[in-house]
């Protein structure tokens, strides 16, 4: 089944809900199979991690977390409000062949994400 995720690696969003509510942040990378992204600098947990080589210092370190793509929503860069992405489907001229070109639209300003 093809599984698909409204945000793409790059957009800023904002956390809808959770303990980071209101928060917003650049997305690292996104997993469309579990439907999670990763937010830079937000949803830190801690990982204990060992020595890999003799003499590397082994501990607790802190790193981002995946989250559920449900729970953020994407940020408009030219109206800054939170906001669902329309998809806009026109047709180019490229080469003499017409080709199909979607791009996503902000909802609130009709601006392109």
């Amino acid at each position: 089944m093809n599984k698909k995720v409204h945000v793409k690696t790059g957009d800023t969003v904002i956390i809808m809900s959770g303990r980071e509510r209101g928060k917003q942040g650049k997305v690292l990378a996104v997993s469309p199979e579990e439907g999670k992204v990763i937010i830079e600098g937000r949803n830190m947990v801690t990982k204990h991690v060992k020595p890999r080589r003799m003499g590397e210092q082994g501990g607790i370190v802190k790193a981002e977390g995946a989250m559920y793509a449900c729970k953020v929503q994407l940020v408009c860069p030219h109206c800054n409000k939170p906001t669902r992405a329309q998809h806009k489907v026109h047709f180019e001229e490229v080469e003499g062949k017409q080709k199909r070109v979607s791009e996503r639209i902000c909802a609130k300003c009709k601006e392109a994400l």
